[in-house]
């Protein structure tokens, strides 16, 4: 369109110089001459499109949109046209309250009340693509800026309005992936009437009010202070429990001890105690309980 703009100037102005002074008639035809090569060239230029890959191209003729979409490739167009690109590949949005981390500089978390009157804190990334034969739609009823004009303001209303019926720790806890697939589908259906497909819903972080944390600790190191506490009875309560075996086994075994000794079984044992010393090569005095039948043995 460049070059078809040029060339038409190049032709006014060849025309107009010829006019004015017959001597510039020359150069008002090689003007002339110019312009309609510029022409010509803005015409095959503007004939051609190139389509880049995972993107789409919208035709739009004097303000009206073309039904017809442009692939990737080279494409052959009317040379007035205005080609609009989409990308149409998978696009992530986030919202975080880290203030590098999101689409927006600074805070752009997302900020609920819950059932129970809390405010929560939500970061959020939403992964979507737009339907390639949606595009001449979604330029007509959206245009080109789809993040700031559906994905955000969607996205951050379906949230707050699905948060109201949970409490701020069973939203942080126990319910939170029912949340997530509950407002999945609900975002999801918003988009899909527009064109936009939504591939996944990342609740990436829930930050719970400072009150609550803190309650939320205190309760989870009770619990953990009552598992310990078992944890040591039982200890101790096994402890008591071998402890009374052993007592148990040694009263047995005194008791079997005491029923089963007499006297001549004693003196066998000390006569093969005796007999155990005197072949021994250790000099050695024995001493008995000096009773008259206990005996004596010397050796060397």
């Amino acid at each position: 369109m460049f070059f078809i703009i040029l060339g038409i100037l190049a032709i006014v102005f060849g025309g107009f110089f010829s006019k004015i002074n017959p001597n510039f008639a020359t150069a008002a035809k090689t003007s002339r001459i110019v312009g309609f090569v510029l022409i010509a060239l803005g015409a095959v230029s503007a004939a051609f499109v190139q389509i880049e890959p995972g993107e789409v191209g919208v035709q739009t003729l004097f303000g009206k949109v073309q039904p017809h979409v442009l692939t990737e490739g080279l494409n052959v167009v009317n040379p007035l046209v205005d080609v609009v690109h989409y990308d149409v590949r998978t696009q992530n949005y986030t919202m975080s309250a880290i203030h590098d981390e999101g689409d927006h500089e600074g805070d752009d978390a997302i900020r609920v009340l819950t059932a129970d009157g809390l405010e929560v804190v939500i970061d959020l990334s939403v992964l979507y693509h737009i339907v390639p034969e949606k595009a001449p739609e979604i330029l007509r009823t959206i245009g080109k800026n789809i993040k700031d004009v559906i994905v955000r303001p969607v996205s951050r209303t379906k949230i707050r309005d699905n948060a109201v019926f949970y409490d701020a720790v069973a939203l942080y806890s126990s319910k939170r992936e029912e949340f997530q697939q509950k407002i999945f589908q609900t975002i999801e259906k918003e988009f899909a009437d527009r064109g936009i497909v939504l591939e996944n819903l990342l609740i990436r972080n829930i930050q719970l009010p400072e009150s609550v944390k803190q309650t939320i600790e205190s309760k989870i190191n009770a619990e953990q202070e009552s598992q310990k506490m078992k944890f040591v009875l039982e200890k101790e309560k096994q402890e008591a429990d071998r402890k009374r075996v052993e007592a148990q086994g040694i009263s047995d075994y005194q008791r079997i001890l005491t029923s089963t000794l007499t006297d001549k079984l004693i003196q066998y044992e000390q006569i093969k105690a005796q007999r155990e010393i005197a072949t021994s090569n250790n000099a050695k005095v024995i001493f008995m309980n000096g009773k008259s039948n206990a005996s004596v043995l010397l050796g060397q």
